[in-house]
């Protein structure tokens, strides 16, 4: 199946006018469903069982009407909605100045936890002598790193350099933010390091500082094939660490030794003090910005090896999305945060599918959206009733936002794997694995809270 053949089998190539039940039978991934199970009947009939009382006084004819265009939401209306989220969002802005192979992509790899070439493609730049990267992406990211380029070369000038950073610093912003200076240990050729470090400091002393010590391995005693034990104690290492401390003691918050590996590599593991970064991190970053990090570094579910490049890096991309998502739900209005959702889910459906090499119009990312998600349109009704109850609708709703959205970037993954393997997309298996993951989702994020 040709590229083009693929892109034009996408659902939300139609007509604004065209209904997501017109989409979902044109694309041939749910049966056509008889007058009498339209979606309308379907949601007025999950209302009318789950809230009787309520069914009489609210016109639920309409309503459910209503909410059937809640997967129809314009480009327009989805700009809007993510421009508004964005500006809620716990995102945390890292600046990372370093020499070239001084560990600064591999701290975001390590962040991230995407592919050493997924990052490199998703740097792009920013100024004469930075480049930035939007994590999970441009319009809703929950990390942005910006890395100083010309660190090390001769021919670059240093206060260039520092002006540039300092324009940088000077705009305004909601984020919270974190310069993040990172030193080769066996690299004691740091002065104009020290100095961009100094000066920013002074500048802007509100603006923590973190000192990462990297490539520990490369001093390790002759005949060492692995990591030790956490935190490593070799002369060579401590005497090195210690000479690096002195020298940045006046410009840096906090220092951590890491060593950021690929697996090609073979050392085990791969990102080493990992967790000693992540917490050195919170202890510098606000409440919600230091939350966000601990839960974007869950491995527990996000860390198992699936033998599937992609869908393993999905993943990757999946959770800051479902992060998102409870964090939008936990508003205490009944319907309030539907139309949200889907707008994050459209965002994250658009993430995939660059992934997948799939690109997509929001019309297009809606199209799957609600050729994906429709099976499960009823049960999100009946949960948003639980909003009425004081006290714990908003957890409950929060916990089941975040599952919703990841089992649905489990089934877009899906969807997407079958398009480039060049097959259709089965209805019953997508449904199935929606299921699936929802069910497994929902143990994951169970009491998740804002």
């Amino acid at each position: 199946m040709t590229e083009q053949r693929d892109a034009d089998s996408l659902p939300g190539d139609s007509q604004q006018s065209e209904t997501p039940g017109d989409r979902l039978e044109s694309e041939n991934l749910t049966p056509a469903l008889p007058a009498e199970n339209s979606w309308k009947n379907r949601i007025a009939d999950v209302w009318r069982k789950a809230t009787p009382r309520l069914g009489q006084l609210l016109p639920v004819e309409q309503l459910a009407q209503t909410v059937v265009q809640w997967f129809s939401v314009s480009e327009t209306q989805i700009a809007e909605i993510l421009e508004t989220v964005r500006r809620e969002l716990p995102t945390t802005e890292a600046l990372l100045i370093g020499k070239p192979q001084a560990g600064k992509s591999s701290i975001v790899r390590g962040l991230t936890g995407v592919s050493a070439d997924i990052v490199g493609q998703g740097f792009r730049p920013h100024t004469q002598h930075t480049q930035r990267y939007n994590y999970p992406a441009d319009d809703l990211p929950l990390l942005v790193f910006t890395d100083t380029v010309g660190l090390g070369d001769v021919k670059q000038d240093t206060q260039e350099i520092i002006t540039e950073l300092v324009g940088d610093l000077e705009k305004s912003t909601r984020s919270a933010r974190v310069l993040i200076l990172t030193v080769k240990i066996n690299d004691f050729a740091t002065d104009t390091l020290r100095q961009i470090a100094q000066q920013l400091r002074q500048q802007y002393p509100d603006i923590p500082c973190l000192l990462a010590v990297t490539c520990l391995h490369e001093v390790y005693p002759p005949g060492t094939v692995d990591h030790p034990a956490y935190p490593p104690d070799y002369e060579e290492i401590n005497r090195a660490f210690g000479a690096i401390q002195e020298d940045f003691a006046k410009v840096c918050d906090r220092s951590v030794l890491i060593d950021f590996t690929l697996e090609e590599d073979g050392y085990n593991p791969v990102f080493y003090g990992l967790e000693a970064l992540r917490d050195n991190l919170a202890e510098l970053l606000p409440e919600a910005e230091a939350k966000a990090i601990y839960q974007l570094l869950d491995r527990e579910e996000t860390g198992k090896q699936l033998g599937n490049l992609y869908r393993d890096t999905g993943r990757r991309y999946i959770l800051p999305f479902a992060i998102m998502a409870a964090t939008v739900a936990a508003i205490p209005l009944p319907f309030a945060t539907m139309p949200v959702l889907t707008a994050l889910q459209v965002s994250m459906v658009t993430a995939l599918g660059n992934l997948y090499g799939k690109q997509l119009s929001p019309s297009q990312a809606g199209g799957i959206v609600s050729a994906i998600a429709g099976g499960f349109l009823a049960q999100a009704i009946a949960r948003e009733l639980i909003k009425f109850v004081p006290g714990f609708g908003s957890v409950i709703a929060a916990s089941w936002a975040a599952a919703y959205t990841w089992s649905l970037g489990e089934t877009a993954c899906v969807y997407f794997g079958d398009l480039m393997g060049g097959k259709k997309p089965d209805p019953n298996q997508i449904q199935s694995v929606m299921q699936e993951a929802f069910k497994a989702a929902q143990e994951r994020f169970k009491g998740i809270k804002r």
